[in-house]
C-alpha cells in the first residue's frame, strides 16, 4: 500500500501543465485561485481593463505566504503576466521591459498608499540568479517588498492544490492528441493566397448540401458551434477544395493527406477523452498555433478554417 502511494505521488509530481496554452484571462483566474490558497479568501480580482499595475489585491494577514511563521501583513497587490511562448524566461529582454513598466506602476500605487507588498506571477521560467536580481531591482527602486512566482513554483502549487487544478480546468491542457503539426502548417501557408481570392471558384463540393446535421450528431459537435463558426466558412471551403483538387498543387495535397491520416488515427484512439468534437478541434488548433506562433502570425484564423474544412469534408471524425 505504501509503495502504491509512493508511485502515485511520483506520477503526480511528473505532471507539468502547459500554461502557455492558456489565454491571459484564464491565467489571471488561475493566479486568483492560487492566491486564495496562500493569502486567503479575501483576495479580490479586478475586472479586465487598465489595471494600473494590479490584477488583484488582498488586505490582511496572509494564510501562509511567504511562510506560515512569518506571513505578509498589509496591502498585497497581485499582478499576473502571461506569455504564450513555450521557452520564455524571466531573463528575456522583453520581460526586463515589463519589469520597468511595473516599477512605475508600483511607485504610483505607493504614492497613493495602496501597496505594502507586491506579488508577481508569470508562467516564464525563472533561474535563481534572475530571481534575486529582479526582486532586488524592484525593492531598490520602489522600497516595496516583493516576490516573483514563476513557472516552477506555480507547478509546485498545482501539485499542492489539486482542487485549483480542477477549478481552473487545467487537465484540459494535457492534450492527448500528439501529432505532427508541420503538415497542417504547410497547407495553411500555401492555401492563404487561394482564400484571399474573392472571385468565383470551381465549386467541387457544395458544402451546404452535405448531410452535416447527421454527422454533427454522430460526432457530438454542438449545433451552436456549427452554426456560429463553421457554416459561415462554406465559401472558403469551396476555395480550399478547388485549390487541393488542382494537379498543380499536388505537393500541398500530399501534405494535406498526411495531416488527415495522422489526425484521424489519433482522434480514433483518444476520442473517449473528449466530450464534444469541437473540443478536439480546439486542442488541435491550440497545438498547431503554440508550435508555430511566429510562422503562422497573421494566418491563425486559417488553421481553424482548415480544420473545419477537414471535418465537413468528412476527412476527420466519423462519417455520416
Amino acid at each position: 500500500m505504501h509503495k502504491l502511494l509512493y508511485i502515485c505521488k511520483k506520477i503526480e509530481a511528473m505532471i507539468k501543465y502547459p500554461l502557455h496554452y492558456q489565454n491571459e484571462d484564464d491565467f489571471e483566474n488561475l493566479v486568483t485561485l492560487i492566491c486564495k490558497k496562500i493569502l486567503g479568501e479575501g483576495v479580490i480580482p479586478f475586472a479586465k481593463g487598465r489595471d494600473g499595475g494590479k490584477d488583484g489585491r488582498f488586505t490582511g494577514t496572509a494564510n501562509s505566504f511567504p511562510s506560515e511563521n512569518d506571513p505578509w501583513k498589509g496591502k498585497i497587490i497581485i499582478q499576473a503576466k502571461h506569455t504564450e511562448k513555450i521557452q520564455a524566461s524571466c531573463s528575456d529582454s522583453d520581460f526586463n521591459k515589463i519589469i520597468g513598466e511595473e516599477i512605475d506602476k508600483i511607485k504610483n500605487l505607493k504614492s497613493k498608499g495602496e501597496i505594502d507588498y507586491y506579488l508577481l506571477f508569470t508562467n516564464r521560467k525563472l533561474t535563481g540568479g534572475a530571481d534575486s536580481k529582479i526582486v532586488k531591482r524592484i525593492k531598490d527602486e520602489t522600497g516595496i517588498e516583493n516576490t516573483i512566482i514563476a513557472e516552477e513554483k506555480i507547478q509546485q502549487y498545482l501539485i499542492q492544490f489539486p482542487d485549483v487544478v480542477k477549478m481552473a480546468g487545467l487537465n484540459r491542457l494535457l492534450m492527448p492528441l500528439e501529432f505532427d503539426d508541420s503538415d497542417i502548417r504547410e497547407v495553411v501557408l500555401v492555401i492563404k493566397e487561394a482564400l484571399k481570392s474573392k472571385g468565383t471558384s470551381s465549386q467541387i463540393t457544395d458544402f451546404s448540401k452535405i448531410e452535416l446535421t447527421q454527422k454533427n450528431k454522430l460526432n457530438n459537435l454542438s449545433e451552436n458551434y456549427f452554426s456560429c463558426l463553421i457554416q459561415s466558412e462554406f465559401a472558403d471551403f469551396s476555395r480550399i477544395d478547388s485549390f487541393l483538387s488542382d494537379p498543380i498543387n499536388e505537393e500541398a495535397k500530399e501534405w494535406y493527406e498526411d495531416a488527415i491520416s495522422d489526425l484521424n488515427a489519433k482522434i480514433i484512439i483518444h476520442r473517449d477523452k473528449y466530450d464534444g468534437f469541437e473540443e478536439i478541434i480546439d486542442d488541435v488548433y491550440n497545438k498547431v498555433i503554440s508550435q508555430n506562433a511566429d510562422t503562422l502570425k497573421g494566418n491563425k484564423r486559417l488553421v481553424r478554417t482548415l480544420l473545419h474544412y477537414m471535418y465537413c469534408k468528412c476527412d476527420i471524425g466519423k462519417k455520416a
